[in-house]
């Protein structure tokens, strides 16, 4: 049976985003950081993923349908070369819903502790410390500021 975990999402549907995240950002020894289908990376697009997780799994819907209808199998059971051609596909088709498995791993794969050291940068939320921002060329505004107001102001 297909039980629904970590919430709002099947098995079938937490191993088809799996593979389809760590397709989407591998891992690399260069730098020495897992890829998106680590188990604490999945959890963490898992926990993101509930806010909107009809979208999610209506995204997941599709890329089975995907797979189905080309290969007469589920996603997570195509070989690799099947499964970039089910992904371009998807792509193709379903350009919302694959920005939207995009974004919520990307936003999950650079959170990680282990990608921000990678990065060169402390694994700490941004506040209350903040990170320093150099300060640049503020004449470069100067052009802006001498152009006439376009916006109606209000009182």
């Amino acid at each position: 049976m297909n039980k629904r975990i970590k919430g709002q999402f099947t098995y079938d549907e937490r191993r088809v985003l799996s593979i389809l995240v760590e397709m989407i950002i591998p891992a690399s020894d260069e730098y020495g950081v897992p890829d998106a289908g680590d188990e604490a990376i999945v959890n963490a697009i898992l926990i993101d993923a509930e806010r909107s997780s009809t979208r999610v799994v209506a995204a997941l819907s599709a890329l089975e349908d995907i797979a189905q209808s080309r290969n007469n199998i589920g996603f997570a059971d195509l070989s690799a070369d099947q499964r970039d051609d089910v992904v371009n596909a998807f792509r193709e088709s379903q350009p919302a819903n694959a920005n939207l498995i995009a974004a919520l791993t990307t936003q999950c794969y650079y959170r990680d502790d282990r990608v921000m050291v990678s990065l060169g940068m402390e694994p700490r939320p941004p506040h209350p410390d903040g990170y320093k921002v150099e300060q640049g060329d503020w004449s470069l505004l100067n052009p802006v500021r001498k152009r006439v107001e376009f916006y109606r102001k209000t009182k």
